[in-house]
Parts: C-alpha cells; sequence; structure tokens
C-alpha cells in the first residue's frame, strides 16, 4: 500500500511539473521570451505556493537521466565544419577559461568572502565554471543570435563539462582529503577524460553507425537512438574518461553519418520524438532550477543575513561575468592569429562579436547538481561548513545569467546590429541552386528517353522544379518571367489550398460515416507531409 502511494504521489508530481511546462512554455512564446527563463522564474514563484510538492533535485538525476539526451540532442544539431572552424577558440575557452575562472573564483573567496578559504573557493569555482550546453543551445537559437556566435557558444558548453568536472574532481579531493595534486597528475587525468571520452563514443559511434545498416524500421530507431547516449554516457564513464565528451563525439558522428542511413520516412519519425523528448527533458530542468529556491533558502537560512547573501550573490555574479569578459578578448584575438598563422585567412571576428560570447556565459542545471553534490561531511568526519553558501551562490550564478543576460541578450543584440536575418544564406541558396540544377538535368534527360508518351509527366514535374529554381534566383524579380518568384508564390498557395480543400472532403466523408478513421489518418499524414513542404517553400 505504502508503494503505491508512493507511485502515486511521484505521478501526481511529474504530471504537475508537465502541465506547468506546457502552459509556461505556451506564456513564454506569447511574450516572445526565451521559455527557459519564463519556467526557472515560474518555479520561483510556485515554490512559495503553500502545500506546493517538494521536489529536491538529485544530481544522479541530472548527470545520468537529463544530461546524456541533452548533450546528445545539441552534438546532433551541431555542423561538425564550423565546430571544426572554431576549434581553437571553443578549446581556448573550454579548457583554459575553465581554468582561469577556477583560479580567478578562489582568489577573490581568500580575500572577500570570509567564509571561504582559497580550497573551498577552488571548489566554488569548479562548480560554476562551465556554461551549460542546455541553457546556451536554448535561448541563444530562440533569440536569433548570428550562427557563427552560436556556434561557437554551442561547442564551448559541449565540451567545457570535461574540465569542469576534472576541477570539481580535484576541488573535493583537496576539500576531503587535504591534499593538492600535482600539475603533472591533474595534466594526465584531462588527457585521460578527453582521449578516453572521445575514444569510447567513436567507437560507440562506429557500431551504431555499422548496426543502422540492417535497421530501417521508425519504431525500432527510435528505441536505438534512446539507447546510445547514455550507452556512450555510462562507457565513458566505466572506464573513468568523459562520458560527457563520449556522448557529444558519438552524436557528433551520428549526426554526419544519418545523412546515409535514415530513411526519409525513419528521419521525420525520429525526429518528430527527439524535438518532443528534448523539449520535455529541457522544461523539466528550468522549471526544477527555480522550485530548488526553498532548500537552498533552508541550507543558508540563520547562518547568514538576507542583505550579506544578496550582496555575496550579486557581487560573486558580477565577478564571474568579468572574468569571463577578461579572458574572451585576448581568446578571440589568439585564435585568431594561430588560424591566420596555419594559413586560414579570414576576417578577425569584430569586438561586438566578442562581447556577446562573452556576456552570454549562462549557467544551468549542471553548475546546480554540482554544487549539490559538494559532500557535507569532510574525510575526517567534521561538517565541511561552507557547502551550503557554495551551493546558495551557484544558485545566485544560475539566476543572474540565466534570467540577466538572458532576458537582456535581445536587446542587445539589436542594439549592436547583430540580430540573425530570415533571409535564405548564400550556401542555402547555392545548395538548393545546385539540387535543383540536376534534378532538372535528371527529369530532362528521362523525358528524351521514355519517348512523347510520357512528356506530359515529365513537363509537369519540369514546370515545378524550374518554379522553384527561378524563384531562388531572383527573389527581388519584377514578375515579367513566366516563372518568376511572384508566379511561385501563386503556385504554392494554389498547392496549399489544394491540399487542405482535400483535407476538409476527407473529414467531411468520416463525419457523415462513409470513411473510416483509419483511413482518414492514412490520408491525413499524406497531406500532413505534402503541406508541410509547402510551408517551407515559403520560407
Amino acid at each position: 500500500m505504502t508503494s503505491g502511494a508512493g507511485l502515486h504521489a511521484l505521478e501526481t508530481v511529474i504530471l504537475l511539473l508537465l502541465i506547468m511546462v506546457a502552459v509556461f512554455a505556451v506564456i513564454a512564446h506569447r511574450l516572445k521570451v526565451p521559455y527557459p527563463i519564463v519556467l526557472v522564474l515560474a518555479g520561483l514563484v510556485i515554490s512559495f505556493v503553500p502545500h506546493m510538492p517538494r521536489v529536491p533535485l538529485d544530481p544522479s538525476l541530472v548527470f545520468l537521466i537529463f544530461l546524456p539526451p541533452l548533450l546528445y540532442s545539441a552534438a546532433w544539431g551541431t555542423s561538425w565544419r564550423e565546430f571544426r572552424h572554431h576549434l581553437v577558440l571553443i578549446s581556448l575557452l573550454a579548457v583554459g577559461l575553465v581554468g582561469f575562472t577556477v583560479w580567478g573564483v578562489a582568489e577573490f573567496s581568500e580575500h572577500f568572502i570570509t567564509a571561504l578559504d582559497w580550497k573551498a573557493g577552488f571548489l566554488l569555482g569548479a562548480v560554476v565554471a562551465t556554461t551549460d550546453a542546455i541553457a546556451a543551445t536554448s535561448i541563444a537559437r530562440s533569440i536569433g543570435l548570428p550562427r557563427r556566435i552560436v556556434d561557437i557558444l554551442e561547442g564551448e558548453s559541449l565540451l567545457n563539462d570535461a574540465t569542469g568536472l576534472l576541477a570539481l574532481e580535484l576541488g573535493v579531493s583537496i576539500i576531503m582529503r587535504g591534499e593538492t595534486p600535482s600539475v603533472g597528475g591533474g595534466i594526465v587525468r584531462l588527457l585521460w577524460l578527453i582521449v578516453g571520452g572521445v575514444g569510447i563514443g567513436l567507437l560507440i559511434g562506429l557500431i551504431v553507425g555499422w548496426l543502422e545498416k540492417f535497421i530501417d524500421d521508425g519504431p525500432v530507431e527510435i528505441v536505438v537512438s534512446l539507447v546510445v547516449p547514455y550507452a556512450a554516457y555510462l562507457a565513458g564513464e566505466h572506464i573513468r574518461a568523459s562520458g560527457v565528451l563520449a556522448v557529444v563525439t558519438c552524436g557528433l558522428y551520428l549526426s554526419r553519418k544519418s545523412a546515409t542511413f535514415f530513411s526519409p520516412g525513419v528521419r521525420i519519425q525520429v525526429m518528430g520524438v527527439w524535438d518532443s523528448l528534448t523539449f520535455i527533458l529541457n522544461g523539466l530542468v528550468f522549471i526544477l532550477i527555480g522550485l530548488q529556491l526553498p532548500y537552498v533558502l533552508a541550507g543558508i537560512r540563520g547562518a547568514y543575513g538576507m542583505v550579506t547573501l544578496l550582496e555575496y550573490g550579486g557581487i560573486f555574479s558580477a565577478i564571474l561575468i568579468a572574468l569571463r569578459m577578461i579572458w574572451v578578448f585576448p581568446a578571440v584575438k589568439i585564435a585568431y592569429l594561430l588560424r591566420r598563422w596555419t594559413g586560414h585567412a579570414e576576417k578577425q571576428p569584430g569586438a561586438r562579436d566578442v562581447f556577446v560570447i562573452g556576456w552570454t556565459g549562462m549557467r544551468g542545471v549542471v553548475a546546480l547538481a554540482a554544487a549539490i553534490s559538494v559532500p557535507e561531511m569532510l574525510g575526517d568526519g567534521r561538517v565541511f561548513g561552507p557547502r551550503n553558501l557554495i551551493v546558495f551562490l551557484a544558485f545566485c550564478v544560475i539566476l543572474v545569467t540565466l534570467v540577466v543576460q538572458g532576458l537582456t541578450l535581445p536587446s542587445l543584440i539589436r542594439v549592436l546590429g547583430l540580430a540573425g536575418t530570415t533571409e535564405m544564406s548564400v550556401e542555402e541558396r547555392e545548395a538548393r541552386k545546385t539540387a535543383l540544377a540536376e534534378a532538372i538535368a535528371y527529369l530532362e534527360d528521362g523525358r528524351k528517353q521514355c519517348g512523347s508518351a510520357y512528356f506530359h509527366a515529365f513537363d509537369d514535374l519540369l514546370d515545378r522544379y524550374q518554379h522553384r529554381l527561378v524563384h531562388i534566383e531572383s527573389e527581388h524579380d519584377d514578375g515579367h518571367d513566366e516563372h518568376g518568384p511572384h508566379t511561385y508564390r501563386q503556385v504554392i498557395d494554389a498547392a496549399e489550398g489544394a491540399v487542405q480543400a482535400e483535407r476538409r472532403a476527407i473529414i467531411r466523408l468520416r463525419d457523415e460515416g462513409r470513411i473510416s478513421d483509419d483511413v482518414l489518418r492514412t490520408m491525413e499524414r499524406e497531406l500532413d507531409l505534402e503541406e508541410s513542404r509547402y510551408q517551407v517553400a515559403r520560407l
């Protein structure tokens, strides 16, 4: 009976969380605010509602349940070419900035936070040093940041967990055993985290890529795609390498290979499931962050006055932002000079781009989970007093970087003139032109070979492709060309209207009892795919 009651309570909590995610995501869309920010604030407000079920955040829940699929999804959506292009800068941020942040926080803590010495400051720095892949991806994409900046932020947040978790491991070791690991030992450990994590991720990716040759079934592919990130993470952790890098490497590899082993129908199914899963997990993560405030305050209440806590939280957040700004500007310059030295001629990023990269160092659930994972007892059995303050400061940093920086980013990129454009990129236009030209050549060759009996069918297809090609080549055409862009838009409007007429007809037939729901769903899927194609063609 007790087990049933506990399961019922868990079910109720999960249901409430999902309802909150859906409701506040809709509100965020209406307000045109990134939904992670709204969900965090909603969680904060709801956490003070009387009789609201308390949902403590278990670090193992974050690292073992939420993190692998979210990292995998972020890696899957990352462009390998851009990742490789920015690898020097990403490395300077993912490795150098983490080390600089840990050192800077340790020095600041020893001199300005009386409750923390250098060792406790080192541990605090390790907790908050890494930006969050979940937050960076969710917010950066939703506010229209330029693609080049998003690529750098995503790459940094995908890789810096390895160095951040190493710093956390060292910090806990210093606190628990009172010993400072050697520099050589730290470098060896970091190398194993990277090499082992990348190696195991690539190995799993190769195995899954080989297995994909024998699979072409949507539900099976979905199951496989859900298993892969957990398998990579657990395998990486099992060999004491970086599970994070294992997941990222596996995601990057399989994403690149998926263009050849996914059939169109399977790809639509898999991507649809992952879009929903990513949204649900992201939503739960951000609302759980907000709900942690009562636990954070309960641990710190009584030891410090509220004014002191607010001062600590505000000043510490400002210091963390300043440390990132101090590092980012020379890091971008160094990365540019190194690329020029290796023969890659390119334009140096402007100060506005660099400032936005520095301003977008958001922390998220990984930082909070790392703070909560800090042990309460030392190795000799004594209570680790600064733990509650570390958790509180980490929570403050998450709120400031997510809410304050997140809310100011849209205005900032508009003021700096960096707002993303909705127009087709040069690369996309060239790719579409090439693909359409080759399709037209294929159809013209087929018409010659098949004879006059099939001319009408081939002419119909050729006419559609030529409309699309001219639309891409001359978006500002004056409309006098018979295949001009205005004609193409009229064709799209007419085709979409015809699909909607078909949809109304089958719904009417279903309502009149002349066809079954199974027939409706079969035809509905065909119409959905066709109409979605026309909607994409409008972009």
